[in-house]
């Protein structure tokens, strides 16, 4: 059977990927059609000739189309992606200077920043939420939208939607793990728990023997396993636990904040800049010369990665790795195609996910959303038994998942009280004058989104 599958943000920079993706594996999806919907058209119809170019190259046969209004764009789809940035990299941009300005790192997901996008996010998607249930109800929702925890936990408490929050964080931080092992990905098992952005390996395994202890001990391979020099090794050695990279902006929070005003910029505020120049190019340019100009974007893009939050090393500084982006082996392209390829097969796939906790996490509630692995098939998603987090990360999950908790009502009920309670649960904040202030600066940046804070 011929299937559609939706992208809801279709004008953004990962849709070529995720078109590369679904090209390679149309053998395996027996995909007819991928339909893009985006409320900037323009950036859509770009990243649509790309995507088709994309298509024509891998000898794939299904159309890239684009729709002016959601509706027609999920109707009828078996699986509908779901990746949106509210108000634009410039909004990120501007969160990420305000967090500065209350001396707090600048992240999109992580800290003030982080409050900010979901209380602009979360409205819009429970909005485009309530559309996809009249529209293709049975669909599964595959969210890339960030903060991505936050949002799925969005979706799985105010909607019936079969969504499901995926990241390549964890996954990435695994391969990472092989090439410093120097053995093949396949031979190894990973033991993750957390929230997205907030979770640890807790062990390892190769072949069936535990190899935990072998990492933790050897300083070079710990710090082998991130995009730049973010943790001292003593500090995860002292954990006992390898923690995903997201964790710098808690474990390190004043190194990454002083890093960016040593730069300049946050990262965001670099990406207006990249995200003008690579639009401004491909506009101008064939499809295929367009594709090469997307190549040496995500390669600059990639290469600059954390680099201004631990290093202070600008985009504009860093050099272009030698490799091809489109066939890594993680990205958002890779897991949300894996994703996809295990809810349509008989036999279980284990892939790391957001999604309802059940009895997973012993410490959170049912409803929780959590990050862990799960067994995923045509029956559907089952979380793994992760049992009950280390103590030393426990009370820092718990506060995370209160202040998301709160944040999510603060966004729906549009109450300011809320946002600000939000931000003093949230251990990065977690002061009343700050949350107020913040609240006041975040009003008054994007008045269209943001007003109710007001």
């Amino acid at each position: 059977m011929s299937r559609k599958v939706a992208l809801i943000g279709g004008g953004g920079v990962r849709t070529p990927l995720l078109i590369h993706g679904l090209a390679h594996a149309q053998a395996q999806l027996d995909l007819e059609e991928f339909a893009l919907y985006d409320c900037d058209s323009a950036r859509m119809q770009v990243m649509a000739r790309i995507g088709r170019e994309i298509v024509r190259r891998a000898g794939a046969h299904f159309r890239v189309e684009t729709y002016s209004d959601l509706e027609s764009a999920a109707r009828g789809a078996e699986f509908v992606f779901h990746s949106i940035r509210v108000g634009g990299i410039e909004a990120r941009a501007r969160d990420e200077r305000i967090a500065m300005e209350h001396q707090l790192a600048g992240q999109e997901t992580t800290g003030a920043g982080g409050v900010a996008m979901a209380l602009r996010t979360v409205p819009v998607v429970l909005e485009q939420a309530r559309i996809l249930e009249q529209v293709a109800p049975d669909a599964w929702v595959i969210s890339f939208t960030n903060p991505a925890g936050l949002v799925a936990q969005a979706l799985a408490s105010r909607t019936k939607l079969r969504a499901i929050g995926i990241c390549d964080t964890p996954i990435e931080l695994f391969h990472r793990i092989a090439a410093a092992l120097r053995e093949p990905y396949e031979d190894l098992a990973f033991d993750y728990a957390g929230l997205n952005h907030l979770g640890w390996v807790r062990s390892v395994r190769l072949r069936g023997t535990d190899v935990t202890e072998r990492i933790l001990d050897d300083a070079a391979i710990l710090e082998s396993l991130y995009p730049a020099r973010l943790f001292d090794p003593k500090l995860i050695q002292t954990l006992r636990l390898i923690p995903s990279e997201y964790l710098f902006f808690y474990y390190c929070q004043r190194r990454a904040y002083e890093n960016q005003v040593r730069n300049g910029a946050s990262r965001g505020e670099e990406l207006v800049r990249l995200n003008h120049e690579l639009f401004a190019e491909l506009a101008r340019q064939s499809p295929a010369r367009a594709v090469e100009t997307y190549r040496s974007y995500l390669l600059r893009r990639n290469a600059s990665y954390m680099k201004v939050e631990a290093e202070a090393t600008s985009a504009f500084q860093v050099a272009e790795e030698a490799y091809d982006p489109f066939e890594t082996a993680t990205g958002y392209h890779r897991i949300g195609v894996d994703v996809i390829a295990a809810l349509l097969s008989d036999d279980p796939k284990d892939v790391v996910v957001n999604v309802l906790n059940g009895g997973s996490i012993a410490d959170l509630q049912a409803d929780d959303v959590v990050e862990v692995a799960c067994e995923i098939s045509r029956s559907g998603v089952k979380p793994r038994p992760a049992g009950h987090l280390p103590e030393s990360v426990r009370g820092l999950v718990l506060s995370v998942k209160a202040y998301e908790r709160t944040a999510i009502r603060a966004a729906a009920e549009r109450s300011p009280a809320l946002a600000e309670l939000a931000m003093l649960e949230y251990p990065i904040i977690g002061q009343w004058d700050l949350a107020r202030s913040l609240r006041g600066a975040m009003a008054r940046s994007d008045p269209g989104y943001l007003g109710y804070l007001e």
